[in-house]
């Protein structure tokens, strides 16, 4: 018997869904920053084993959309309540449950033929008063719910909701190759682990301004070499991104290429860009091209 199926992880933004997603992996897939909006696609992590294999997706965390780059991340989010053979669904011991009444309704309604586990993370920084009235509170919201008290950072309580999962999963064969550990190219994660480095040295709208595309990625059998621009949307967005004399954007460069290094598991050269692109996140094309698949 061979157990397949999709595990959808969604919820408010900062309550450590990514953290909970490579944790479950056990590769690091998803970026982790303490700001919000930090993940921006919906991500796909592979776990296989001889008898299951378990899709997991990392999704944005939902939010009331100001522009066209946030309409499309809360869409990323919206489709996790489709196909999920089961879904997770996180909030954590200083998550404000109400701040997204509608979306709430909507996992409420999917879980009288969905299963639906509600994971209360960072038990770690909490009572166990204040837990149990949590659990509490949210066995009432959600009653058909299985709910899971963890630390995804400790990686408290990650076993056995593990195995709770691969329980649930349906009876099916395999849908990707075994040996598949994501749906994502590997220029996505240096997209990624770039846009990360931007989101922990740089304040206020700057890192939500810009985008990481990789112009060349040639991997030769030691070295692989890596061109990529930064766009902001500003010119003056851009001198701050690239600092005094260049050394933010060989801060960021530095720490991109250490974090590329150990992912690829080879030395890298990386040489870094940056381009202005006017309010690429309201311009529906540029959104498009940069791989935000928009309706």
């Amino acid at each position: 018997m061979h157990r397949a199926g999709f595990v959808n992880i969604v919820g408010n933004p900062n309550v450590g869904k990514s953290t909970l997603m490579n944790a479950l992996v056990g590769e690091r897939l998803s970026i982790i920053t303490s700001k919000a909006q930090t993940t921006r696609h919906r991500i796909m992590g592979i776990v296989n084993g001889e008898d299951f294999q378990i899709v997991y997706s990392d999704t944005p965390g939902v939010l009331k959309p100001n522009y066209r780059l946030q309409e499309q991340m809360l869409e990323f989010s919206r489709s996790a309540l489709v196909d999920a053979d089961v879904l997770l669904y996180v909030t954590d011991v200083q998550d404000t449950p109400d701040k997204n009444a509608e979306f709430l309704e909507k996992v409420k309604r999917m879980a009288s033929n969905t299963r639906v586990f509600l994971i209360i993370n960072k038990i770690d920084l909490t009572t166990q008063e204040t837990l149990e009235q949590l659990v509490e509170y949210w066995r009432k919201q959600l009653p058909e719910a299985e709910i899971f008290p963890i630390s995804a950072q400790e990686r408290f309580g990650i076993d056995q909701l593990f195995d709770a999962i691969k329980a649930a999963l349906p009876e099916c064969p395999p849908f990707f190759d075994k040996d598949q550990l994501t749906d994502k190219p590997a220029r996505f994660f240096v997209d990624e682990i770039i846009r990360e480095k931007i989101l922990l040295n740089y304040d206020k709208e700057i890192p939500y301004s810009v985008e990481v595309e990789v112009e060349s990625f040639h991997e030769e059998e030691k070295l692989i070499r890596i061109s990529a621009i930064i766009f902001v949307e500003r010119d003056s967005q851009k001198g701050i991104i690239i600092g005094k004399a260049g050394t933010a954007l060989k801060r960021v460069g530095s720490q991109a290429r250490h974090d590329i290094e150990a992912f690829f598991g080879k030395q890298v050269f990386l040489q870094l860009f940056v381009k202005v692109d006017k309010d690429w996140r309201s311009s529906q094309s540029r959104l498009r091209h940069y791989g935000y698949d928009l309706k």
